[in-house]
């Protein structure tokens, strides 16, 4: 994949996966791989398959049922949905629509640090996406910019790898914390209780290294950095050289104390205020939101992947008798990008 635009098919991947053809590798990752395939209707859909290694893991199994469950009980603008799945067969997937566009890491690697309107307007989505995903009773627990993915329709959510329900307590596997240690809050890297919290704690981590293309924390180890996190009622982050705008902002959701961050639904509010005042324009109105080069990016990502009708006919087609049918009917053969 260069410029993330898929990449071809390797010798040895699977050229189909429950009758989805696969047609286009568009990553790779430390449980699977993601391949683009398309719906009958010729929708692009992102289809992850789960590396065999974790499918032979009956506690990975547990934890990818709940990741399917966690992303199919919340919906709204900028959450990238699940629109199949299988998480009991012998190689477990799932597929979500397919947004063309580059994750913010790989964008501000490239092309480095975002306008501060552009950070507030991806900001402000995100916490709204948050706090659907907060009212459906979930925390998402991995909030970075990898999981984020910037298009010419805006910024969009992804990968509930390790949402939980909101009444749950810590997450661990064999003695460690499960997550992202650069991008945790700091009860996240103490292994105490989270709540919807957290998650506003990593969106102003994201939302500074987006401002500034440094982690306000400084570099180093990824441990290292979640230590500093883990401290950060005695060593703040430095937040001096980012945006004025923001900078207010930033140090509302990085406050070490979790009862004295606002909600997502207010960082929301607060980033269209800031907005409006930064430029005029509104939280989602997209046209010119993207920096030249990255929308130039993002526009060959389109190209690349733009449907042919005639050569994405998928194997499976279900009939009236097929348990599936309902679902495929629900979930596959219409757009949930055009439906909002």
């Amino acid at each position: 994949m260069q410029d993330g635009v898929p990449g071809p098919l390797r010798a040895d991947d699977p050229r189909e996966i429950s009758g989805y053809a696969l047609r286009a590798r568009v990553g790779e990752g430390g449980m699977g791989t993601v391949y683009l395939s398309h719906t009958r209707g010729g929708q692009p859909v992102a289809l992850k398959v789960i590396r065999r290694e974790y499918a032979q893991s009956a506690e990975f199994r547990v934890r990818f049922a709940r990741e399917v469950a966690a992303a199919r009980r919340v919906s709204g603008y900028h959450l990238v949905p699940v629109v199949d799945h299988d998480t009991e067969g012998t190689q477990p997937w799932l597929a979500t629509q397919y947004v063309p566009g580059l994750p913010l890491d790989a964008v501000l690697g490239a092309h480095g640090p975002l306008p501060t309107a552009a950070v507030l307007q991806l900001t402000g989505c995100l916490a709204g996406a948050l706090d659907a995903v907060h009212t459906a009773g979930v925390i998402h627990r991995d909030i970075k910019p990898g999981n984020l993915l910037l298009s010419a329709s805006g910024p969009w959510l992804l990968d509930f790898g390790i949402a939980r329900a909101a009444d749950t307590r810590t997450l661990t596997t064999v003695g460690r914390l499960i997550g992202s240690p650069k991008h945790m809050s700091p009860e996240h890297a103490l292994g105490r209780e989270l709540t919807t919290a957290s998650d506003v704690f990593t969106l102003g981590l994201l939302a500074a290294e987006a401002a500034t293309g440094q982690h306000p924390y400084g570099r180093g180890h990824g441990l290292a950095v979640a230590a500093r996190i883990a401290g950060t009622d005695r060593e703040p982050p430095l937040l001096d050289h980012h945006p004025r705008p923001l900078r207010q902002l930033l140090r509302r959701c990085l406050a070490a104390r979790p009862e004295e961050r606002p909600t997502a639904r207010e960082v929301a509010e607060l980033c269209g205020q800031a907005l409006a005042g930064e430029d005029g324009r509104g939280l989602r109105v997209f046209t010119g939101w993207l920096p030249d080069p990255v929308a130039a990016a993002v526009a060959r990502i389109e190209t690349a992947t733009r449907p042919r009708p005639s050569a994405y006919t998928p194997t499976y087609v279900p009939t009236v008798r097929d348990p599936l049918a309902a679902e495929w009917n629900r979930r596959i053969r219409r757009n949930p990008l055009q439906d909002r």
